[in-house]
């Protein structure tokens, strides 16, 4: 966790990016905490994927000591999300849903969309257009 409170990985090992040298990119995913009466909001940021979900799960469990009713992802601005970061995202609603609270998440960018429908998993998530949205 960085020093702001916010969780951040580099999909690096040390050695250099693990992206093909030709892209010189590193992926990176940025957890954001935020605290509503009601709610925790966890705003993700980047690529969803196997180097980052253990971030989200780490995350997720660490909010969940703070005793929300409700946890949010925001995934409108992962700009990529494969089948790990999907398997992130279910683990996290049944972490959550397991302790006998509210799970929901946002509209992600449209590969994110695409992927949830492809899937059908978009069917098991309570879909929010914002983060401070109500339930229905």
């Amino acid at each position: 966790m960085s020093t702001d409170g916010a969780f951040q990985i580099a999909s690096t090992d040390g050695l250099g990016p693990v992206m093909p040298p030709a892209t010189n990119a590193i992926r990176q995913l940025r957890i954001s905490k935020r605290q509503r009466p009601d709610r925790a909001i966890l705003e993700l940021d980047g690529e969803l994927d196997l180097v980052s979900a253990p971030a989200l799960e780490e995350a997720v469990l660490s909010v969940l000591r703070d005793g929300p009713a409700m946890v949010v992802l925001d995934l409108r601005a992962v700009s990529f999300i494969d089948s790990t970061g999907l398997k992130a995202v279910f683990s996290a609603r049944s972490a959550v849903q397991e302790r006998g609270r509210q799970f929901a998440v946002t509209q992600g960018s449209q590969q994110v969309e695409h992927l949830l429908q492809l899937t059908r998993l978009n069917v098991h998530l309570h879909t929010l257009v914002a983060p401070d949205e109500a339930l229905a």
